[in-house]
């Protein structure tokens, strides 16, 4: 039970640090994303290498340079995942965090739809009517912007498709990230170079602690969640998952004081009703399998 608990507060923080790191990326709107996108890289790679250390997984996450396949796919990951944050980033940072926010509130609708239509995956009832619901809200979107709300999906699919990539390499989180950074590391360092250093040393003390906090921001959370997630099952943190994006609104909404009209809302209420419903019917199956168990 104290294992299950500390389990349970570990995922916990994870998600509130994401869930509130708008406020942090906010305070360096004068850095553009994507240089904010190259310092949350390079300042990752010592705390990641730090953990490995102390883990006494270094030899391991080495070892996965050696291998030609799994270093293609974790290299199509890293870009994956360099999107995500730069799209989130830009969202945050021009007043788009409630779409950031859908975004990952459509992100559980998103596995299911890659599961279904490119790894094959059989659809539930309940997730069908989610998809269903989530497309309805979709168009709702389109017609109150006049065009796609493009930051929503991209955050979405961009991430979507880094699980979906990371599914497919089977490697550890942690180790796996760790390459990921490494392989961009390079590239952000040039990037930063040319950019002469991306606006480090240049808008004063706070600016300059907030972007070498970039990797904190980045390593911390991920390892609480990935401890979490070894000891937890998927339900749970699936459960717990939605502690995120609901924070990313609630900062989004009654902090920066972006707009939400009653159509916005509307479509929101359409994401969180079919995510209601996947995880309704997810519980009904885990009871009937402990009851089917029990007999």
């Amino acid at each position: 039970m104290q294992r299950a608990n500390s389990s349970i507060g570990l995922a916990v923080i994870a998600y509130l640090v994401w869930g509130f790191a708008a406020l942090y990326w906010v305070q360096l709107e004068a850095v553009t994303p994507v240089d904010l996108v190259a310092h949350r890289t390079i300042w990752s790679l010592p705390l990641l290498l730090c953990t490995l250390l102390i883990m006494q997984r270094l030899r391991a996450a080495l070892a996965l340079l050696k291998n030609p396949r799994q270093l293609a796919i974790l290299a199509t990951s890293s870009v994956a995942q360099a999107a995500n944050w730069g799209l989130f980033l830009w969202a945050v940072t021009n007043e788009q965090a409630s779409q950031a926010s859908l975004g990952y509130f459509l992100l559980p609708l998103i596995n299911v739809a890659i599961g279904r239509f490119l790894l094959g995956e059989t659809v539930e009832r309940a997730q069908g009517v989610a998809i269903g619901l989530a497309s309805i809200a979709m168009v709702i979107l389109v017609v109150e912007n006049g065009g796609l709300p493009w930051v929503a999906l991209g955050v979405a699919v961009s991430f979507g498709i880094y699980g979906l990539i990371r599914k497919e390499a089977n490697v550890d989180a942690i180790e796996g990230l760790f390459v990921e950074i490494l392989l961009i590391a390079p590239i952000a360092l040039v990037w930063l170079a040319l950019r002469d250093w991306g606006g480090l040393g240049h808008f004063g003390a706070s600016t300059d602690a907030l972007l070498l906090g970039a990797g904190v921001l980045t390593v911390v959370p991920l390892g609480c969640y990935v401890v979490a997630a070894r000891r937890m099952t998927m339900t749970a943190m699936g459960l717990v998952f939605y502690l995120g994006p609901s924070c990313q609104l609630f900062v989004a909404v009654c902090i920066f004081g972006e707009p939400m009209n009653p159509v916005q809302l509307f479509s929101f209420s359409l994401v969180w009703l079919g995510l209601a419903l996947m995880v309704a019917d997810t519980l009904r199956r885990l009871r009937s399998v402990r009851r089917f168990a029990d007999e």
